[in-house]
This record gives structure tokens, sequence and C-alpha cells, in this order.
């Protein structure tokens, strides 16, 4: 059983860890209480480095065999023997928070899809893959703020798929040249998109159309969602408005560039920031 100076020491790394990768999602905001982003530090830190197994550059096996190594420490930790920084942290923010585990293994199964990764052929599967890549993130939060309403979940599934989809519309060319293809091949049959001039990094006939198709329907998603900041408390509430923020801007920035991210990759500017910002210090 690790002690109290042991448990302090891994909080501290996987707090070094989050603020190490300033990424869009799943940091702990500064608006949030100490005490919580600690936590969020070390689920965040048990997402990043999982992440980085499967988004390496070994054999896919050895990706996957890495996985399940991942997943035997997260055992571990439930078992209360942990010797890694990341699963002390974690097994203390499980038991003092009553942290649910099964979103921890759904992130698990996203890594490994990614580390034999294939295209999706449905919208529907797309949305499957993100039940497990990103809706757990949401519930996991919500966990650490004492949420665990069926109906609240269900809400914050749809903030994050929307939140996850968005990355994948923006991240079409970056992702294209990491031979990763997010669009549904359904959606690309539907409107006559060449697969194999996309894949090389061109804008094919028709993709624009497609673009804006993902984007009304993600847009679809957030609003869906978005009464899930009524239902929390003040803090929470302005979490989920800012994110929801920056990626309907994301949106936007879309739509104002023509649909055509292979291109241009869209990004959020300083004024963009400073919005949201403002938005996370007053609430609006």
């Amino acid at each position: 059983m690790a002690t109290s100076i042991d448990r302090e020491l891994s909080f501290r790394y996987c707090v070094r860890l989050a603020r190490s990768h300033p990424e869009n999602f799943f940091i702990g905001s500064l608006f949030l209480p100490r005490a919580k982003r600690r936590h969020l530090a070390a689920v965040y830190a048990y997402a990043r480095l999982a992440d980085d197994i499967a988004d390496g550059d070994l054999p896919t096996g050895d990706k996957l065999a890495g996985l399940n190594c991942w997943e035997e420490r997260l055992d571990g930790c439930l078992r209360g023997v942990s010797a890694h920084p990341v699963f002390v942290a974690l097994g203390a923010t499980i038991r003092e928070c009553d942290l649910p585990v099964e979103p921890l293994r759904d992130l698990l199964q996203a890594f490994r899809y990614d580390a034999a990764f294939r295209p999706f052929a449905t919208f529907a599967d797309l949305l499957g893959y993100c039940r497990n890549s990103a809706n757990p993130v949401g519930r996991l939060v919500l966990s650490l703020f004492g949420y665990r309403d069926e109906h609240l979940w269900r809400l914050s599934d749809d903030i994050c798929t929307a939140l996850q989809l968005t990355n994948f519309w923006q991240d079409l060319g970056v992702d294209l040249a990491r031979g990763r293809l997010y669009l549904p091949l359904e959606d690309l049959e539907r409107f006559d998109v060449n697969r194999g001039t996309l894949e090389a990094g061109q804008s094919p006939k028709g993709l624009r159309s497609l673009v804006r198709f993902e984007v009304e329907r993600t847009r679809e998603l957030f609003a869906r969602g978005l009464p899930l900041a009524e239902h929390v408390n003040r803090r929470v509430g302005r979490e989920v408005r800012m994110f929801a923020s920056g990626g309907l801007t994301i949106l936007k920035r879309l739509e104002q560039g023509g649909y055509s991210p292979v291109e241009c990759r869209p990004r959020l500017t300083a004024r963009d920031k400073l919005r949201l910002l403002t938005l996370g210090l007053v609430g609006a």
C-alpha cells in the first residue's frame, strides 16, 4: 500500500504530465477546485500514457501487449498494489472519489482500436468508437463531482462525442498524413468522394459537401448535450459551456474556411481564446 508521501509525489507527477501536454480536452481547468484538479490529472495521466502506447512506433502486436499490461496495472491499483506513480495516484482517486472503473477500461478499448486502426464503414461505427474514446471522459469527470445520474451521463456523451468529431474534422489533413481516415466510408460513397485522392492529401470533388454534412450533424450533438450545463453546479456548468463553445467555434472556422480542412486546418484565434477565457471567468 502506498504511503501518503508516495501518493503526494504521484499526484505531483500526474499534474506535471498534464501541464506538459496543453491539449484542448481533458485537463483540469484552473477554474475548478484544486482538490479536483489533482484527481483529473491522475485520470488524464492514465489516458495520456495509454494513448502514447497506442500511437507509438512499435508493431501492432507490441502495442496491444503494452495496452494489456496497462490494464493489468489498473487491476493492480484496484487491489492497492501499485508502483507506477500514475497508478498510485489513480488508485487513490478511485477510492477517494468512488470513481467508476468501467469508463477507464472503455478508454483502453478505444486505444486498442487505434493500435490496429482501420477506417470506419459507417457513422454508427464511428459513434461506437466515440463511446469508448470520448464518452468515458465526460462520465469520469461528472463522477469526480458526484454526478452519476444516467440522464446527465447521456447528455455528457453528446457533448463528448461532438468534441471528438470536431477534432476529427479539424484534423482531417493531419490524420490522413498519419494514415488514418475518420470520415465514414458510407459518407464518402454518399458524396462521391474518391478515397484514393483524399488519402493522397488532396481535396477531391464532393469533399466540401461531405465536411459540411458532418459539421451540421456535429452541431446537432452539441445542441442536444448543452442542457447538461443547467443541471450541474456552476463551476462544472461553466466547463461544459467552455468546451462546447470551443468546439462550436472550430466548426464555425471550418464553415468560414469553405469546409476544406485538408487544405487549411482551422484553429482558434487569440480572440477566440480570450472569449473562452472570459466565458470561464464570468460564466456567461
